[in-house]
């Protein structure tokens, strides 16, 4: 199009209000929270990117869908539809519905994981990692080194450390490594996407050393439309078609459909190995339900389907990702750091640079996090030493290799002037971050303790 201005290329057919709220309800709020946005009232929450998983508005065909749906509890014709769809995409044998991609990430873990076994991952995200590390094996992340810095520019830097990937393969033994995965896109590393070419040297590597490779494919979509047109000799090829490759090298997938299927509930297990879905099905039925529901209702089996035709459509990728952009080019312009270029599904916050004074101990992220909701009812995430900082055995934190806030969209939530508000309430937060303090947790989990955390905050 010769116009410069990309539209939504939907129309809006229902609408549900939001509720404001003052700045000192707010404080009473958070702290009734316990300084942790996850324990916020959705209604008490102006703009949500807490997470973009199962936040998206569905369209009218996936409405209709879902008053098409087989409830049957066995062979229902929505599983078929499902299983049809899932197939012409990734192209693999089995398709095991679930009813989120930890479920999916559960299944597999459990059969493939125990104690004494390695899986290497680009960055494998919060409960990739749990999953990984609840049955005793060890989640090794090996992003490429760019990614590892927020302020450099770089096509993709979500990148699978080829170099290091094989000399940890060797390292550890190939017998003691049952899979290896590739995020795509890049969550944890900023939602920065993964090459092909990249993808197709992993591949490589895996079946020097016979190990099956993965995708965790929760925005297979965003980083097909990455390639097309950031990696040469994709220019002219479909998102469809990009994606069929990306999964042309994968001997399994997992995916939480409720992020690039544009649903609130759903995922899936998709394999090539017999054997290894075999088993997968007899755990599912105990854990999530028989084979053709998988812990979804027929409905969401329609709404997944039909999702996944409507995320790969060309319009909806452009503006997806130039929403983004738009996001983050407004922010940069401000003078707020964040991780560049932006990603495809979320604008990153660089928290060190944002508030040096903060040391990681005190969590710069969380108070970010919470400041952004007190100023304007924003809710973020922290991406750092909260999520993924640990213990030595003295007790004392061993940083996140990055301290990031996150912004997630949903999609098709948000308007033009909603992101316009959101630049204005971050630029205010940074214009104040010299007052900004740090945070101590007076509650955490044994695991994924960002998610019911307690803080106050360190005066």
């Amino acid at each position: 199009m010769k116009y410069k201005t990309i539209i939504e290329p939907f129309k809006i057919k229902s609408v549900e209000p939001i509720r404001f709220t003052t700045r000192e309800e707010r404080e009473v709020l958070l702290k009734e929270a316990g300084y942790n946005p996850f324990m916020l009232h959705s209604d008490d929450v102006l703009i949500d990117l807490l997470t973009d998983s199962g936040t998206s508005a569905m369209s009218s065909k996936q409405w209709a869908g879902i008053m098409e749906g087989d409830e049957a509890y066995a062979g229902s014709k929505s599983f078929y539809r499902f299983e049809a769809v899932v197939r012409s995409i990734t192209q693999m044998k089995h398709i095991i519905p679930t009813h989120q991609g930890r479920a999916a990430e559960k299944i597999l873990f459990s059969i493939v994981g125990g104690p004494g076994k390695y899986f290497p991952n680009n960055t494998h995200f919060d409960t990739t990692r749990a999953n990984i590390e609840f049955t005793g094996s060890e989640a090794v992340d090996l992003l490429n080194e760019i990614g590892k810095h927020p302020e450099i520019r770089a096509d993709f830097k979500g990148n699978m450390d080829i170099e290091k990937l094989e000399t940890f393969i060797k390292e550890k033994g190939p017998e003691n490594i049952p899979l290896c995965i590739i995020t795509v896109t890049n969550n944890s590393g900023g939602g920065q996407p993964v090459s092909m070419q990249n993808i197709r040297e992993t591949k490589a590597i895996c079946k020097k050393y016979g190990i099956p490779l993965f995708l965790d494919a929760c925005r297979f979509a965003e980083n097909a439309y990455f390639i097309k047109i950031r990696e040469k000799g994709y220019e002219n090829k479909t998102p469809l078609e990009i994606a069929q490759e990306m999964f042309s090298y994968a001997d399994g997938v997992t995916m939480s459909a409720k992020k690039d299927a544009l649903v609130n509930i759903g995922g899936f297990l998709a394999l090539n190995d017999d054997d290894l879905a075999m088993k997968c099905r007899n755990l599912l039925i105990v854990t999530e339900g028989f084979p053709t529901y998988g812990g979804l209702a027929g409905r969401d089996l329609e709404a997944v389907a039909q999702g996944l035709l409507e995320v790969l459509d060309e319009h909806y990728l452009q503006y997806r990702i130039r929403s983004v952009e738009y996001l983050g080019e407004r922010l940069i312009a401000a003078g707020v750091p964040i991780i560049e270029p932006p990603g495809g599904h979320a604008i990153y916050i660089d928290a060190k640079r944002f508030t040096p004074h903060i040391p990681p101990e005190q969590y710069p992220g969380q108070s970010i996090v919470c400041e952004l909701y007190i100023e304007g009812g924003v809710r973020a995430v922290e991406i750092g030493s909260v999520m993924f900082g640990k213990y030595d055995k003295h007790g004392k934190l061993i940083p996140a290799m990055m301290e990031l806030v996150r912004l997630a969209i949903p999609r098709r939530v948000y308007t033009q002037s909603h992101v316009d508000y959101l630049i204005e309430v971050i630029t205010e937060v940074y214009n104040k971050r010299n007052n900004l303090k740090g945070y101590r947790i007076t509650y955490e989990a044994p695991m994924l303790r960002h998610f019911t955390a307690k803080f106050e905050p360190i005066r």
